[in-house]
């Protein structure tokens, strides 16, 4: 699989952009990904369509969207592109708004990607990372902290789920290509922690398949617009504010499971 210093090369990397509204921060980063041969023109318009019609869901974390499609003929090859701006723009997110970073994917399927975006999860979910990411003075620079690696936390061991067989948690977007993939990452290194991996298994996938899944899994994590689409589907589906934060989806696996205490102790 890609890594993600491959999918996102210098030349794709912009800093200090201006925008004028969300559609021109997405729009930075579809043009870079044209300019780099990831994406057609076509694709810029199916990532802002996708925005405009499904709510502004790929805001996944405080003053970060996650700006992405369907894969579709307009996608030439799998490939990202990084904007930081030089002023923050409002996409509409109840608690993550503004925007000052803007992280675009053309994904080609829905798999290649995979071991990039554990990768980018991994690094903005690690406080001191994700400052210098967003600290960078240069793309060169930014790239540098990019083809770094985040050191595993270490594993803490929990008492298992209740009842038997593997337990399945559903992490859900609009595509089930890029934000779901974004969750699913972030949970299973909580999932690790917890030493978890071998009762609980994450699928990302997408609002229409996750109605027709639900029976299957022990809950539904996703952001609050995907919620609000899903409706009730019969099992909990609980909303993440920060799909970098490893500590509000610790709170929300504890939650699920009613597990109480920081430390995981029932």
């Amino acid at each position: 699989m890609a890594e993600l210093s491959d999918l996102l090369p210098v030349e794709a990397v912009r800093l200090d952009v201006r925008a004028a509204d969300w559609r021109g921060a997405v729009r930075a980063v579809g043009d870079l990904m044209v300019a780099t041969g990831a994406s057609t023109e076509a694709y810029t318009t199916e990532m802002i369509e996708n925005v405009a019609t499904s709510g502004p869901y790929i805001v996944v974390a405080p003053g970060f969207a996650f700006a992405h499609a369907r894969p579709s003929p307009a996608v030439l090859r799998t490939g990202m592109a990084w904007v930081r701006l030089a002023e923050p723009v409002e996409f509409g997110h109840e608690t993550n708004d503004p925007v000052e970073l803007v992280v675009g994917l053309a994904a080609k399927d829905a798999s290649e990607h995979t071991a990039a975006m554990a990768a980018l999860a991994r690094l903005l979910g690690d406080p001191a990372t994700a400052a210098a990411l967003r600290e960078a003075p240069t793309p060169q620079a930014l790239h540098a902290v990019l083809s770094g690696t985040a050191r595993p936390a270490k594993a803490r061991t929990r008492t298992a789920p209740s009842g038997h067989g593997m337990h399945k948690i559903l992490t859900v977007c609009g595509n089930g290509v890029g934000t779901s993939l974004f969750l699913k990452n972030t949970l299973e290194q909580v999932l690790d922690r917890w030493g978890w991996s071998r009762y609980v298994t994450v699928e990302a996938t997408d609002t229409i398949s996750a109605k027709g899944k639900a029976s299957e899994a022990a809950a539904i994590l996703t952001s609050r617009e995907i919620a609000r689409t899903l409706g009730d589907v019969g099992v909990p589906v609980k909303v993440v504010e920060d799909f970098t934060s490893t500590g509000e989806v610790d709170g929300v696996l504890r939650d699920t499971y009613d597990v109480s205490g920081a430390d995981g102790s029932e």
